[in-house]
């Protein structure tokens, strides 16, 4: 059914055709208005009928302009004297008396009658309206209708139709009357319609003049419908002819379609000898340029403009200068239009814009004797000739955006202009759930909430998935689309049950289901069109599942601490939070001094999840809490031997998805998780009690890391309990740094110093050599020269062999399985750690 009251405002875009024929001073045919009401007809001026009329010649052919709509109000004052007869399709032994007012609306636009000091001034003095009823009095009506209403115009001499209503689906049976109007020379203007969305038919069909809306300040109303199928823009806002002799303020793309069919009027009244091809081109070729220069899917080929319309030499091929990529000429990927080749050298080159990957579909019919050859910018071409037919299109895959494609003529030494037709369309891309038109092909979705997009590539398709839930829980389906050619229809069906229809909003628009309980199985889920819709259709559809689980804590009930759920250490565990008052108790068992380790994740972000650790006598150790829009709560405890508790609770209930508790521990050795087993496990314990040393605040040692001079320097002046300092003039040693105090009392004991260039290098990695160096000196050793050096990579001519002859002599160092020392390598802390151990015990 068509329904006006749905239909979107109809985005019109000029395309700007001149004949050489038109005269640039011809004179004029029509004065300007002195009706009253023209004051409030402020739109014409965007439009620029005042003008138009100065250039409007003296020819005063009148057309006829054919109204299929609600009819028209026979007896309006300003309507009566540019009627013709018309139909009335719903009760053909009846006038086409207008029982709803939007007919009357319409004609006005195109013709009320001028200067009778009558309310307004209709655009085209030389149209006739011929009303033919179509619609019912609320403005709904059948596909049959509409087609009879335009093939009845075509038929009693109407030269023009306009249609200011519009369906969503595409027919076959409404194609071919529109080819019928075309075929003979009849040219159909058409509003895109109202929804901000896909431009409805018949406006969408190649050869009707698709019309859309601006607001005053010339900038498209966000209503009006656009796509690949827009031609023209014109006025939104209009001040017209209203049912019972009256007028009335107006608006949407009903009222912009008129426009331009009234433009159209004019342009024939002026050149009886165009064809409707000739005058559907001169009117976008002439239109203002609004978002960018040429056609765009917004604007289509721009604003209105009558004057240029009645002025501007006809064009046989509007798109030039179009010779190079880089003065490509924007096309619409759904169109049919004319050009040539001016030259076997021409170039014609076209930029297509895609909204979806898909694939470019390319008609192209040189005049009889040519020949042209269409390359992509993909490197993909063919050849097509009159004698080839028109029936089979080229076609080339695109992804979204813009593909270029160059004609050009395959006798590059023709010297006469090529004429050629040219004709574009667009597939959508198949989505990647095919093969799934069948329900025992249903694709398999994952059990969560999800979005996914489709298509309906094809005729008929028809997508069919499969969830498998494992949990019970409620479940919401949610079908939109992005377009109003695709009215969805849903299904949900469990396996073995009775399958639930949902198409609520008939006519276009979002379906949703109502909020179900499921319990676990698999459901099958079919997205569609609806029967009335045919396919292939650009656009998506948005398939929105939302399931919430009523998940099961398979450790309740654990809401106490005698009920506690043992928890094994490295093992996981996980839960929900079924009311608000839920807590959850887990016990665990340490078997000596060790890091806890508690870990827990997947907290829902909305959530705040709390810890309280508690030992056997359930004295609290610790409380914890995760950040706010974290999933994750991470803390550790050293512990001693023993049975503890950790009590849960979050700050409102959540059973959408289970938190994951992880328990880990590492055995303690002097406070530290990296000692035990280790050689120098020994030494690190006892200079650790002493408080000699410590770790890394993280229970961390690290016996086989390097140790800095800066970290060897303050264990010294720790382990002999230096008190003198005198200070510090290294360059790259500030009073503020962290060692300064105990490098200055090391360097007081002449146990440490810097390098020649002034520097000490804290943080420099220290050598074995420095090492034994240092520590040679806490025990005032000096060195000796006499005997050989003990260690084969150590030479008589290198500058510590006396000290480490003297110190392996005594047993304070020894070197390598392999009879080496490696006095250059970095020393570990472990090695630093054993040898001052020596040092204080001995």
């Amino acid at each position: 059914m068509i329904d006006k009251r749905k239909i979107g405002v109809m985005v019109l875009m000029l395309f700007v055709l001149g004949l050489s024929v038109f005269a640039a001073n011809a004179e004029a045919a029509y004065k300007p208005s002195t009706d009253p009401m023209r004051v409030k007809q402020t739109y014409l001026d965007m439009i620029r009928l005042d003008q138009a009329w100065a250039a409007a010649g003296d020819s005063r052919s009148p057309i006829v302009v054919a109204v299929v709509d609600t009819g028209v109000d026979l007896r309006h004052p300003d309507l009566i004297g540019n009627l013709v007869e018309g139909a009335n399709l719903l009760q053909p032994s009846q006038k086409p008396n207008d029982d709803n007012g939007h007919g009357t609306n319409v004609a006005g636009l195109i013709a009320a009658v001028m200067n009778n000091d009558k309310g307004i001034t209709g655009i085209a003095p030389n149209a006739k309206i011929m009303p033919i009823k179509a619609l019912e009095s609320d403005g709904t009506g059948g596909e049959a209708k509409l087609g009879e209403g335009i093939k009845y115009a075509v038929d009693h001499g109407a030269k023009i139709v306009v249609l200011s209503l519009g369906l969503n689906k595409y027919s076959d049976y409404l194609a071919s009357i529109v080819q019928y109007a075309e075929d003979h020379n009849v040219l159909l203007v058409a509003a895109v319609g109202n929804e901000s969305t896909s431009v409805k038919y018949p406006a969408a069909y190649p050869t009707a003049l698709a019309v859309g809306g601006v607001r005053p300040d010339k900038q498209p109303d966000p209503r009006s419908n656009n796509g690949p199928e827009l031609d023209l823009m014109a006025p939104w806002d209009v001040y017209t002819t209203a049912m019972g002799g009256g007028y009335q303020y107006q608006d949407g793309s009903s009222m912009a379609a008129p426009q331009v069919a009234a433009a159209a009027a004019l342009v024939w009244g002026k050149y009886p000898a165009m064809t409707a091809y000739q005058v559907r081109s001169q009117l976008e070729q002439s239109a203002q340029d609004l978002l960018t220069k040429g056609w765009d899917a917004q604007t289509g080929y721009g604003l209105l403009n009558i004057e240029k319309a009645l002025t501007d030499p006809y064009k046989q091929d509007r798109f030039e200068p179009n010779d190079g990529v880089g003065q490509a000429a924007s096309l619409p990927n759904h169109t049919a239009v004319k050009a040539n080749l001016s030259s076997g050298s021409d170039q014609d080159w076209y930029a297509i814009d895609a909204a979806y990957d898909g694939a470019i579909q390319l008609w192209v019919q040189p005049e009889e004797g040519g020949s042209i050859r269409a390359t992509f910018d993909s490197g993909q071409s063919f050849r097509a000739s009159r004698e080839d037919g028109d029936t089979q299109p080229f076609t080339v895959t695109v992804t979204k955006g813009r593909t270029y494609v160059k004609l050009e003529n395959v006798d590059r030494n023709r010297k006469t202009a090529l004429n050629y037709e040219l004709g574009t369309d667009f597939v959508i891309y198949t989505d990647p759930f095919e093969d799934n038109d069948k329900q025992y092909k249903a694709f398999t979705l994952p059990e969560r909430s999800q979005t996914i997009r489709g298509t309906f590539h094809e005729k008929g398709d028809l997508d069919w998935f499969a969830l498998i839930l494992e949990h019970s829980g409620t479940m919401r389906i949610r079908l939109s689309t992005d377009t109003g050619r695709i009215d969805p229809m849903l299904l949900i069906q469990k396996e073995g049950e009775k399958a639930t229809t949902i198409d609520q909003a008939e006519d276009g628009g979002i379906e949703i289901s109502p909020l179900m309980e499921v319990l676990p199985g698999q459901y099958y889920i079919r997205v569609s069109n609806t029967k009335d819709y045919s396919g292939p259709i650009t656009g998506e559809y948005a398939l929105e599942i939302e399931y919430t689980p009523k998940l099961i804590d398979p450790n309740e009930p654990n809401d106490k601490s005698y009920q506690a759920t043992f928890a094994a250490m490295n093992a996981g565990y996980e839960g929900v939070f079924h009311r608000n008052e839920d807590v959850d108790w887990f016990e665990f068992r340490l078997d000596s001094e060790s890091l806890a380790q508690v870990r827990l994740t997947n907290i829902p972000v909305s959530r705040t999840l709390y810890a309280t650790l508690y030992n056997s006598s359930l004295d609290e150790l610790g409380t914890y809490r995760s950040e706010s829009g974290s999933d994750q709560l991470n803390f550790e405890k050293p512990l001693k031997e023993g049975i503890y508790y950790i009590k849960l609770q979050a700050n409102q209930w959540f059973m959408s998805q289970m938190y994951r508790l992880q328990l880990n521990s590492y055995g303690l050795v002097s406070g530290y998780v990296d000692i035990a087993g280790h050689w120098a496990q020994g030494a690190i314990s006892q200079m650790t009690e002493q408080g000699v040393i410590s770790g890394y605040g993280n229970y961390q040692f690290a016996p086989n890391q390097s140790i800095t001079r800066a970290e060897a320097a303050t264990v010294l002046s720790h382990a002999l309990h230096l008190t003198k300092r005198d200070e510090l003039r290294f360059t790259d040693v500030a009073a503020s740094h962290w060692a300064y105090a105990d490098i200055a009392k090391a360097v007081q004991a002449s146990i440490v110093e810097g390098y020649p260039d002034g520097t000490f290098d804290p943080d420099g990695k220290l050598t074995r050599m420095e090492m034994a160096q240092m520590l040679a000196r806490a025990m005032n050793m000096t060195g000796k020269r006499r005997g050989n050096s003990p260690f084969s990579d150590v030479s008589e001519s290198y500058w510590g062999v006396g000290i480490l002859k003297q110190m392996s002599a005594d047993g304070w160092v020894s070197g390598f399985p392999d009879g080496t020392f490696r006095p250059e390598e970095q020393a570990t802390r472990a090695e630093f750690v054993t040898m001052l151990a020596k040092v204080i015990n001995r």
